[in-house]
């Protein structure tokens, strides 16, 4: 009887061990603590086309909306919508700080052509050319 228990205690060590590993290693909590220390995070599943990737930088959550099109060579990744999730939270934002956004986008998806909804369509738009 007294094995059982020892068996039991140390199969739950075991998986508290694992799920908490899990838990530190898990890409949406990373994202969070770059959301929270107004870091730039990027989390997406370059494999899943349909799957809407997360953006934070400055400590405001981005999304970005894939759409799959062919180009010459192969099927990819041609289009971005990418919006703020929270437009209150975009106050100090430069037309600098998105261009290094769409710029880390690009890192991942070189052909997309990078769209920005409302508000940040409007800013985008007043802005020179550089």
């Amino acid at each position: 009887m007294l094995w059982i228990l020892r068996l039991i205690l140390f199969a739950s060590i075991i998986f508290l061990l694992y799920r908490t590993v899990r838990y530190l290693i898990h890409p949406k909590r990373k994202l969070e603590l770059a959301h929270e220390q107004k870091r730039f995070f990027l989390l997406d599943d370059q494999e899943n086309v349909r799957k809407n990737f997360l953006v934070t930088y400055k400590g405001v959550m981005f999304e970005g909306e894939k759409y799959l099109g062919t180009t010459e060579y192969a099927f990819e990744v041609v289009s971005i919508f990418m919006w703020p999730k929270n437009s209150a939270a975009l106050k100090g934002l430069s037309y600098e700080d998105f261009l290094v956004i769409e710029n880390e986008v690009h890192e991942l998806y070189p052909g997309a052509a990078i769209s920005w909804k409302s508000p940040v369509k409007e800013f985008m738009e007043k802005q020179p050319e550089l």
